[in-house]
């Protein structure tokens, strides 16, 4: 009986380990790319840097939650970019880099790359959302719950953002919407 308890407890550690692993199919924005080209799907793209405290803690509590990430998994490809980091990016026939970048810096506020800025993003945590042939979509800066994201990931992934062409509809959207992902 003792042994029986055992492995039941056992398997059902293990079934709580796989479950709480389970994360995010992060990507390079090059491979997100070039998986659009065989598999059409919108990219949803974290920037972030290495400093940012809210950045950590939309990793930790959003990027982590398991609504969040059964729905970005399945409708999106998502990218992780490190705003400050030394990464080469191809878009739009365009090589970009961080010319400042200083490896000593790395953990600490370094040069901003050029995808960051052609971009627009001016704060971190930023997700930028991209449409099915790579142009971008929208920004939206700051740190968000997983009920706050979830407005925007289907917003945007329903393409009901292009009905949206004022404040106005963008509120009443808002004001209507429910979400059903778990905090």
């Amino acid at each position: 009986m003792m042994k029986k308890t055992i492995i039941l407890f056992a398997l059902a550690l293990i079934a709580s380990i796989s479950v709480s692993a389970q994360e995010i199919n992060w990507m390079t924005f090059d491979e997100a790319l070039a998986a659009q080209k065989k598999n059409p799907k919108k990219i949803m793209m974290d920037v972030y840097t290495n400093w940012c405290g809210p950045c950590k803690m939309l990793d930790k509590n959003t990027f982590h939650n398991r609504d969040v990430v059964d729905y970005v998994n399945k409708n999106y490809y998502a990218v992780k970019f490190n705003a400050e980091g030394n990464a080469t990016v191809n878009y739009k026939g365009k090589t970009l880099t961080n010319p400042n970048y200083k490896e000593a810096l790395k953990n600490r506020r370094n040069g901003s790359h050029e995808l960051s800025s052609l971009l627009g993003v001016r704060a971190y945590p930023t997700i930028v959302y991209f449409d099915e042939q790579g142009e971008k979509i929208q920004p939206i800066s700051g740190y968000m719950k997983p009920q706050q994201i979830e407005l925007y990931l289907k917003l945007f992934h329903t393409n009901k953002y292009k009905e949206i062409t004022t404040q106005e509809a963008f509120n009443a959207y808002y004001n209507a919407f429910k979400p059903e992902f778990s905090e």
